[in-house]
């Protein structure tokens, strides 16, 4: 199994080497809670979302995503943003 790890402004990170264009998603229920997954690759809680596949919009990726990840089906009501930052290299091991 492969292995994340994250570096966020730090001088040993690896230089980064690809761009993956990718969402997550806040599913929330009627209760106002917030849906998270365990991750596998690092044990650390996140929101679900992934890569974008080639071909795919950025909605159809947001509900694929969470429907791989979670097993449910959610509908996009909105943007929360678009975030870049280079700071933030993710190394991929394993």
């Amino acid at each position: 199994m492969s292995r994340q790890i994250d570096y966020y402004n730090d001088p040993n990170a690896p230089a980064a080497n690809s761009l993956v264009p990718s969402v997550n998603v806040v599913v929330t229920n009627d209760a106002g809670e917030v849906l998270l997954i365990r991750r596998s690759d690092n044990d650390n809680w996140a929101l679900p979302g992934g890569a974008i596949d080639l071909g795919e919009s950025i909605p159809q990726a947001a509900i694929r995503e969470t429907f791989e990840e979670t097993g449910i089906t959610c509908w996009i009501t909105g943007l929360v943003g678009t975030y870049s930052d280079p700071r933030h290299v993710i190394h991929y091991s394993g």
